[in-house]
């Protein structure tokens, strides 16, 4: 409700507006009759208004009605004023002899008992009056003379009262909102100040630096003549956006220019009723044309490169490997077309997967990055933390704490921390090979927090990518910090590194009552609210350091309970830093900050060093020359010196396009290199694009379409600290025990064989026999274009179902030590039985009688495998740990695939059936798919290549595989003992539930032909366990 009452004029009504509903915008107005003329109104527990005839009515807020009625004065009222639970009023009384004078007692009314309390005397007489704003029973009273007495209503025996000259006729009387000041007018327009403490003076608690006019300078004298240069000729400053910069909508393509026409038709025209004619030359088939090209294109846009089934093959066998990015100009000298701004470069554009028939394994990775440092694939929901992920990757503090605490004996299913040291070990091993985060993402989207902090994709559908992303910076760091102390609850070491301590100072400003809190934060939010930047004045624009030490020191002035005052008053906080930590996460906060903007826009802003230095609780940032001096002169208190890792922005290309971030990262640099690097070598990880660029464009924002978001920077005491000591520190208890969700429902016999810690230690070297299952947890999604091709929207996503590892050797040769069956929360679209033999109970930890772990499991079991060293072996383990979200190093893979493909006879992979039936005369898969099975098939036949390169003759038995496979279309004949295959025998292996060659069963395959042996008896690849 609205109340209005305009200066001191009569009125008979009051009117005021009321809103409906807090949801409504409309309002009502009325007037309510009143039999009185108001001449003062003060608004406190009541509606305080004062008539022409010394009256005080007080009415009630909501409904206006009159609730007491108090004739204060015989004449009228001179002023009020009405704090808390008390009125104070000044007014004239008349005299007997005619006219009226001032009181000589100033009034007080009691608001909350709605009755008279005793009168304050006052000789002088009380013209005006007013109440202190912080001090509620305390007032001060003036007369027209100027006489000021200040006294307390509770006590108002005792006062102070102040005679000062001041010649004329007093005005008015006001108060400061602080309380510690008050202005005195007088009839000749003089105003005086008097304060209390003038060293400590504030007028009000939000006090804001204040704003002068402009310096009129007198513009220089130029002379116009031919030698004037025109930049001596300034441009002004201006913060809204000019008429000049249209709009890119205007800008758009129209499609391929018209068909030229040919010579001869128009050497042949000829002129007939309409235009002209001529014959058709008939060069062209039927409504056919040439493909032509824009005019002036030039290859704006960023050309996608062939699929790799595409590409052409040389007759050595080589790839066409196309076009690369550091071949194509097309990444630096080219302006877009379409809705994309001018000024961006296409390597900062949305980068997306095309998906031909063959999945994503078939688009071109390689054309987009041919740098030691792997990006990440883009095809994964929540993939917009990509770029964060790779910040915290080329953080050595950071990246240390994570492989050590995945090395430990974790097993928690949604350890963040844990998801990390997986994904920084994969990137290592990938070495500019293509990645993906999905295990790290599916453990993210898990966790209820993130979802209900409207975190993920699916929940935040309408908050921007900037705040997204921030927002998930601070949780996870948070989150990464509860899951180091569930397995070292004593270790401080993460805390150490990424937490600043400080204390929160909170004052009162009522009661200027004070409490200490201690505070711990993860990440820095920086803050502008502090800056006064004048745009015509180039001095005044702050540094970065300026602004971080503001952030540190962070003041704020908000509504809080006041345990003194019980109720709630407005409170000031401000920090006082204990320490910073060695990692300082800093979030920009700039979604809502326009002059922020224009500080980033400064070339050259941001510096790639800074110094911080702790004084008794208060910050000193140090950059640049300050910086350097400061450390030639050996300061006292110590110096902590910051390099800048890397750092987060937001790209947005254009204006109907969507936003998208990138990671600019310093990792050639002495931070995150194994050995000091001389110059700094900036690199741009646009999700699956990695390419070098300069310090200068990494560091340059344009706050039009580049922002930063994110930054990082770490203590030169961190550089080059490349931790590897976890590898020696593997916990493996996991490999040698057997654990499940559903323990009660498993039988003896699923239980697999798992390794004896005395004598079956796995090592550099130890073969270990693989396979995996998957299950479909989300369909493909299709398009049909108009010319009715098939176009691949978003692949099949698989998730893994089962995998089995096997031994190699030993006395418990084939019988597995994992055999897992994982169990997954999303739902399974279809669990493709037949080639996975995983039906829907096998995955159901309530009634399955399969070992059930999680995936975190699974996973991690394998993971220790690969950092022991052992050698997979397998059938198509590159898709498989593909699929797994692993990376595995060639040297640590047997894949029978390649060890039987010839490129030159055929591009077809033969399948695990066809070269178990013709190689091992093994009926394998006949009905549906087991694991154990493939895994055992494929030592098989890995140590069948052992045989026949051994006796030198691999590429005539390959030969020989592939012409009978010609002949029967390479699938196994429902007959047997064609071409060599046969039924062969089958040995069941005990637990398995199903029949499974036997390595010792004595069936063998064709004859290895006899041929020369190599010197050696073998390879520097592989050791046949057969010698």
């Amino acid at each position: 409700m609205v109340l209005i009452f305009n200066g001191i004029r009569l009125y008979k009504h009051i009117r005021f507006k009321k809103a409906q509903s807090s949801n409504s915008s409309s309002t009502r107005r009325a007037q309510v009759p009143s039999q009185y003329e108001y001449m003062l109104m003060r608004l406190c527990r009541y509606i305080c208004a004062a008539t022409n005839t010394g009256a005080i009515i007080f009415l009630d807020i909501e409904s206006l009605a009159v609730v007491r009625e108090w004739q204060a004065y015989s004449s009228k009222v001179s002023d009020m004023d009405a704090r808390t639970d008390y009125l104070v009023t000044c007014g004239w009384s008349a005299r007997p002899y005619g006219g009226a004078s001032f009181e000589s007692f100033a009034k007080v009314f009691d608001l909350k008992k709605l009755e008279q309390r005793q009168p304050i005397p006052f000789h002088g007489g009380a013209a005006f009056v007013a109440v202190n704003p912080k001090l509620g029973s305390t007032i001060v009273l003036m007369s027209t003379h100027g006489q000021v007495q200040v006294v307390d209503v509770a006590h108002p025996n005792t006062s102070a009262l102040h005679s000062p000259f001041l010649g004329n006729h007093m005005s008015h009387l006001v108060l400061a909102p602080s309380g510690q000041a008050w202005a005195l007018a007088d009839n000749g327009g003089v105003i005086q100040i008097w304060a209390l403490d003038r060293s400590h003076l504030r007028y009000t608690e939000h006090a804001a630096p204040p704003e002068f006019a402009d310096e009129d300078f007198a513009p220089p004298s130029i002379g116009i003549d031919s030698d004037l240069p025109l930049n001596t000729v300034g441009m002004p400053y201006y913060r809204e956006k000019l008429l000049s910069a249209w709009s890119e909508d205007p800008i758009y393509e129209v499609g391929f220019p018209p068909p030229r026409v040919d010579p001869e038709v128009l050497k042949n025209l000829l002129p007939s009723a309409v235009g002209y004619r001529a014959s058709n030359p008939k060069k062209t088939l039927r409504n056919q044309l040439d493909r032509l090209s824009i005019v002036g294109s030039n290859g704006m846009a960023l050309t996608t490169p062939k699929f790799l089934s595409e590409k052409t093959q040389g007759a050595d066998g080589e790839m066409d490997k196309g076009r690369r990015i550091s071949d194509a100009e097309v990444f630096t000298n080219t302006n877009p077309t379409g809705s994309i701004k001018a000024n961006v470069p296409p390597m900062y554009r949305l980068m997306e997967i095309k998906y031909s028939r063959y999945g994503v394994d078939d688009f071109d990775f390689g054309y987009y990055n041919k740098t030691q440092y792997s990006g990440l694939e883009t095809h994964i929901t929540n993939s917009y933390l990509n770029p964060l992920l790779q910040l915290f990757k080329y953080i050595p503090l950071f990246r240390n704490l994570a492989l050590h605490h995945t090395a430990s004996s974790c097993l928690a299913e949604s350890c963040l921390l844990c998801e990390l040291g997986f994904l920084f070990d994969m990137l290592e091993k990938a070495e500019g090979q293509k990645c993906h985060a999905t295990n790290f993402l599916k453990a993210f989207s898990s966790l209820g927090e993130a979802s209900k902090l409207q975190l993920t994709e699916e929940t935040s559908p309408q908050s921007t990518l900037e705040v997204r992303i921030q927002a998930a910076n601070r949780f996870l760091l948070k989150q990464i910090g509860m899951d180091y102390q569930r397995i070292a609850p004593g270790d401080g070491k993460l805390d150490q590194t990424v937490v600043s301590h400080a204390f929160t100072n909170m004052r009162c400003t009522s009661c200027y009552h004070e409490t200490l809190r201690a505070t711990h934060k993860s990440l820095l939010d920086i803050s502008y609210h502090t800056l006064s930047l004048n745009p015509r004045v180039r001095s005044s624009t702050p540094a970065f350091s300026r602004v971080l030490k503001d952030s540190f020191e962070r003041e704020s002035n908000q509504r809080m309970w006041c345990d003194r005052c019980r109720r709630y008053q407005l409170v000031q906080s401000w920090e006082t830093v204990s320490n910073v930590p060695p990692v300082l996460m800093i979030n920009t906060g700039l979604n809502k900050q326009t002059d922020g903007r224009q500080l980033w826009s400064i070339p050259g802003w941001l510096p790639e060093r800074i110094g911080i230095c702790i004084d008794k609780g208060r910050v000193l940032c140090l950059e640049g020359e300050a910086l350097r001096a400061s450390q030639r002169s050996r300061p006292s208190r110590p110096l902590n010196v910051y390099d800048l890792v890397g750092l987060v922005a937001d790209v947005n290309s254009g204006e109907n396009q969507k936003s998208h971030m990138v990671s600019l990262i310093n990792g050639m640099m002495a931070i995150s290199s194994r050995q000091p690097q001389e110059e700094p070598q900036w690199h741009i990880f646009n999700d699956f694009l990695v390419r070098k660029i300069d310090k200068d464009e990494a560091l340059r924002f344009a706050t039009r379409w580049k922002t930063p978001t994110i930054l990082a920077y770490q203590h030169q005491g961190g550089s080059n600290i490349i931790d590897d000591g976890w590898r020696d520190s593997l916990d493996t208890t996991c490999l040698f025990m057997n654990w499940s969700l559903n323990p009660y429902n498993v039988p003896q016999q699923n239980w697999p064989c798992v390794l004896d810690p005395a004598t079956e230690q796995p090592g550099s070297g130890t073969h270990v026999p693989i396979d995996t299952e998957f299950v479909r947890l989300q369909q493909e999604e299709i398009e049909i274009l108009a010319t009715g091709d098939r176009q691949v929207i978003r692949p099949t996503r698989e998730g893994l179902a089962r995998v089995s590892v096997l031994r190699a050797s030993g006395p418990h040769e084939g019988l597995p030590f994992i055999d897992d069956y994982i169990s997954i929360s999303e739902p399974v679209v279809d669990y493709v039985t037949k080639y996975s033999g995983v039906s829907a109970g096998d995955l159901d930890p309530t009634v399955s009688v399969r070992p059930l772990v999680p995936l975190k499991v699974a996973y991690k079991k394998l993971w220790l495998l690969l950092n022991l060293g052992c050698i997979f072996v397998g059938h198509g383990l590159i898709k498989d740990f593909r699929n797994i979200d692993m990376f595995v190093p060639k040297a640590q893979i047997v894949d029978t695939v390649t060890l039987f493909y010839n490129p030159a006879r055929s591009k077809r992979n033969l399948s695990l059936r066809f070269l178990a039936w013709y190689l091992l005369k093994a009926n394998i898969q006949s009905e549906t798919h087991d694991s154990v099975e493939d895994a055992l098939t494929a030592l098989r036949l890995w140590r069948k290549y052992e045989e026949f390169r051994d006796a030198g003759v691999v590429e005539k038995m390959v030969d020989e595989i592939y012409t009978a496979g010609r002949k029967l279309n390479y699938k196994v004949p429902e007959k047997v003992g064609v071409v060599g295959g046969g039924g062969g025998l089958s040995v069941p292996v005990p637990g398995r539930g199903r029949d499974t060659p036997d390595v010792d069963s004595g069936v063998s395959g064709p004859s290895t032909p006899v041929g020369k042996k190599t010197g050696g008896g073998g390879s520097e690849d592989f050791e046949s366990p057969l010698k």
